[in-house]
């Protein structure tokens, strides 16, 4: 049981603040963390309506994602435990502890960096230099986990730069955002950041090559999104690879997908014969299978950093932007390579359990300083606000919610959601870029297309009928659908050419969305759900029944 302690607030009232247990290395509250508050959805209305979120991450899936799971669109498949729904702050009102913070307030807090003061990252220093003994789980005296180490100072491309002008290896590129929750009219903004391994930088004589690295990302953005990639043109002589694949070495600007499966050699276990391939040094540790290829998988140690932020208003109070202020940081890396064959028999083998063990929960390793394992290859860790807006670690129960969505669900390639939406060559520098690099955001930007070609967004709204998983965002619902809840064929025309008319929240909403998780930060709450409501969400099940249908529509792509 979870224990709290009282501080007093400007010597006026009382907060009561969850203690955060760091040593732990299993849940003390929610043992099923890792299903989120959205799968307890009610898709049914109080006219027998069906809404369907659910198809957002439970979708059929490519090789080498086998969880292919549309048919969780259509029941609660739960076990017994995870039937109850302990996400406590959903149904929680904080319209008061809403009311007792000012624009100008919530405006100033989300203004204040909290990464980074300066030249100086502001936990990197803390890990480094004074580590709290609770931080550290196995008491050696040092950090093991992740240390932050991106200055968010990015050149033309999208690269990080140090403070002494060198590259930290981090790129950042834009990308559609993902279905719902993640939407800024739900509470946040994000960015996503990708770093390869040190040899995906490096030409073959293990020196650091710009082109280099900027190749050898367009071939992985080629592999996760299985389509043609174009790049500035490279003289395939210099690497030695037939990057467009027209068989002969010329100058190219075009990374081509044509992938034929390899050869395998059982007498020395190696694998050869590969279509496609990396450049530089990483060509070189191909050929020995020291790293490895394939068609919706990163190379082994390929890191991604996350950050959740604030609504911050911009100057003529006309719209959003990124706040300066980080809800969460996120970092995930992939620690060793699976096969597809790997991959499968993991899917499968869960499948087994699940129904030999209905009621089974899932073993997730790992603890609060070197993060939790996926079990398909992937360790992901996080930092979040204390009661004071400074970043510390995220505890095992914490990051035992992120653990689900980035392993068990079929919309993701590799773990990962980013990457397969990333903006093409249209946009700002080809897609490579960080919010924070163009004033105007996502104005303008056309919808995403589902697989099948379908307005992405407009998509959504048809099957949900609401802009979230909950149906508790009025702005959307009121501005996209009439009183008989049919769509606004206007409204939607207005989608189909800039998606921020309906992701972007009125200032007004940004505001309290703000507010309302301000209070789950002085709370230290988030055990009990992190959605950035004010009032109780209604369209939410405390507990759903055995097999209990969702009454839903199957989508599939």
């Amino acid at each position: 049981m979870l224990t709290v302690y009282f501080i007093g607030c400007d010597n006026t009232s009382n907060k009561t603040i969850t203690e955060i247990d760091f040593k732990a290395t299993h849940a003390k509250y929610n043992e099923a963390a890792y299903i989120p508050p959205q799968c307890y959805t009610k898709t049914v209305d109080s006219n027998n309506n069906a809404h369907n979120p659910c198809f957002s991450c439970h979708i059929n899936s490519d090789a080498p994602n086998y969880i292919n799971d549309p048919d969780l669109q259509e029941v609660y498949d739960m076990s017994e435990y995870s039937r109850k729904n302990r996400y406590t702050n959903l149904f929680k009102d904080k319209t008061e502890a809403v009311s007792k913070i000012g624009d100008k307030e919530i405006l100033a807090y989300v203004r204040q960096n909290n990464y980074k003061k300066d030249d100086t990252l502001l936990l990197a220093k803390k890990l480094q230099n004074a580590l709290p003994a609770e931080w550290d789980v196995n008491e050696n005296g040092k950090w093991d986990g992740y240390t932050p180490d991106c200055y968010f100072n990015f050149d033309d491309e999208g690269f990080d730069k140090k403070p002494n002008g060198n590259y930290s290896g981090w790129r950042a590129f834009g990308y559609y955002p993902f279905l719902g929750t993640f939407w800024p009219t739900n509470g946040s903004t994000d960015d996503v950041l990708i770093r390869l391994p040190k040899i995906f930088r490096e030409d073959s004589n293990g020196d650091f090559n710009l082109s280099i690295y900027k190749t050898n990302l367009a071939i992985v953005e080629s592999l996760i999104k299985k389509s043609d990639i174009e790049i500035d043109t490279m003289d395939e002589n210099l690497l030695a690879v037939d990057l467009n694949q027209d068989g002969q070495l010329s100058t190219t600007n075009m990374i081509k997908y044509n992938w034929v499966k390899p050869q395998y050699d059982l007498a020395t276990q190696t694998i050869s014969g590969f279509s496609m391939s990396y450049v530089g040094k990483a060509k070189e540790l191909l050929k020995t299978n020291e790293y490895l290829i394939a068609p919706g998988l990163y190379p082994k140690g390929t890191e991604f950093l996350h950050t959740v932020r604030y609504l911050d208003i911009n100057e003529n109070n006309t719209s959003i932007k990124m706040a300066s202020r980080m809800k969460e940081l996120r970092y995930g890396k992939k620690s060793y390579w699976n096969s597809y064959a790997q991959l499968q028999n993991a899917s499968l083998a869960e499948i087994k359990e699940k129904d030999v063990f209905p009621d089974r929960l899932r073993k997730i390793l790992g603890d609060t300083e070197e993060g939790l394992s996926t079990g398909l290859g992937w360790t992901y860790q996080g930092f979040i606000e204390d009661e004071h807006g400074n970043l510390r670690p995220q505890n095992y129960e914490e990051t035992r919610f992120c653990i689900g969505c980035h392993s068990g669900i079929g919309a993701i390639a590799d773990s990962t959601f980013a990457i397969q939406r990333k903006f093409d060559k249209n946009a700002l520098q080809q897609g490579w870029y960080h919010w924070s690099q163009k004033p105007d955001g996502l104005k303008n930007i056309p919808e995403p297309k589902t697989k099948d070609g379908k307005n992405e967004y407009s998509f959504y709204l048809e099957k949900n009928r609401a802009g979230d998983e909950f149906r508790a965002n009025m702005e959307v619902i009121e501005k996209f659908f009439d009183e008989e809840n049919n769509l606004k064929e206007k409204e939607i025309k207005k989608l189909n050419n800039d998606i921020t008319h309906l992701i972007y929240p009125s200032t007004q909403r940004a505001l309290e969305l703000n507010k309302a998780y301000k209070v789950i930060v002085d709370e230290q709450s988030y055990i009990y759900g992190r959605d950035a409501n004010v009032k109780p969400i209604e369209n939410l099940h405390k507990k759903v029944e055995l097999g209990q249908p969702t009454h839903v529509n199957r989508v599939e792509f």
